[in-house]
């Protein structure tokens, strides 16, 4: 059922579909996963019962992969690591999309010409794919779960899928 995307994921997305229990979306929405070292690396310090901890642990391993040096361009951008490590990847690897919600990485993004998804945007695909029959309820555990989501994106969301 895995879409024709390509995706390098940030800590923020795992960590929330890890909260909704909804990991094993990721790699029936996308063709290949890639998870930055450094980002797992950032995972890895979280809490110990963290589900994106024990998922990267387990069933995510294989998708964890090394990044030798972070783009010097994207480098100056006043940036996390997981963003600068997902950017390098989906700029050196044509074809991939940034999994992030960081505001400015998207701008970084936007400028290196890296297509972006955040994690909405993969909530919207799991209910095109009819992996959830509800999206509203969806995006309420999200916001639960710490997702900032302001209203108007939420209404867009809902009516891009139907809801």
């Amino acid at each position: 059922m895995a879409g024709p995307d390509k995706w390098v994921v940030n800590a923020s997305p795992l960590i929330c579909l890890g909260k909704l229990g909804h990991l094993d979306w990721l790699d029936q929405l996308a063709t290949e996963v890639v998870i930055p070292s450094g980002v797992a690396q950032e995972i890895e310090n979280g809490p110990p019962g963290d589900a994106a901890r024990r998922w990267l642990q387990a069933v995510g391993a294989p998708h964890v992969r090394a990044i030798d040096q972070i783009d010097p361009e994207i480098a100056a951008w006043d940036l996390g690591a997981g963003e600068r490590a997902v950017l390098t990847w989906a700029r050196r690897n044509p074809g991939f999309t940034a999994i992030l919600d960081d505001r400015a990485a998207r701008r970084c993004a936007d400028v290196f010409g890296v297509t972006v998804c955040g994690t909405v945007g993969i909530l919207m695909r799991a209910k095109r794919a009819r992996l959830t029959p509800n999206l509203a309820a969806v995006l309420d555990a999200a916001t639960k779960a710490g997702l900032y989501l302001s209203p108007a994106v939420r209404r867009e969301a809902l009516r891009l899928v139907g809801e």
